[in-house]
């Protein structure tokens, strides 16, 4: 279950908690919201940058701040403003990077640093 906020330009805060899971991006219920108001996912991948993403998977990108994901958002459904949809679990940007371009690089950086630290583990036995 995710937790849906609406925005017009006041900032969001998220009820639920990102899960440590990958989501799959559900059609959105047209009894909860209605289609003509632009959507977007917040949440957290599992490098812990935030992503905003929307609905239709037309843009996306990856984040530093929640707060700078929230004014992506924003900033691409002007000027009505945008209902924001938080899942509990965690999620991967899956489309090109609009956000953070140094985040790209920064998480391939991370995972290829983890990798390197669970090979020495290995070798080293502990």
């Amino acid at each position: 279950m995710a937790a849906i906020t609406f925005s017009a330009g006041r900032q969001a805060t998220p009820i639920d908690v990102p899960a440590p899971v990958a989501a799959p991006f559900q059609p959105l219920d047209p009894g909860i919201i209605n289609g003509a108001i632009p959507a977007f996912f917040i949440g957290r991948n599992r490098q812990g940058f935030w992503v905003a993403r929307d609905v239709g998977a037309q843009i996306g990108g990856l984040f530093l701040l929640q707060n700078s994901a929230l004014s992506f958002a924003r900033r691409h459904s002007e000027p009505r403003g945008c209902a924001t949809i938080y899942p509990c679990e965690r999620f991967e940007l899956d489309l090109e990077n609009s956000g953070n371009p140094l985040l790209g690089r920064l998480g391939a950086w991370m995972r290829m640093a983890t990798r390197l630290r669970h090979r020495v583990a290995a070798l080293t036995g502990k």
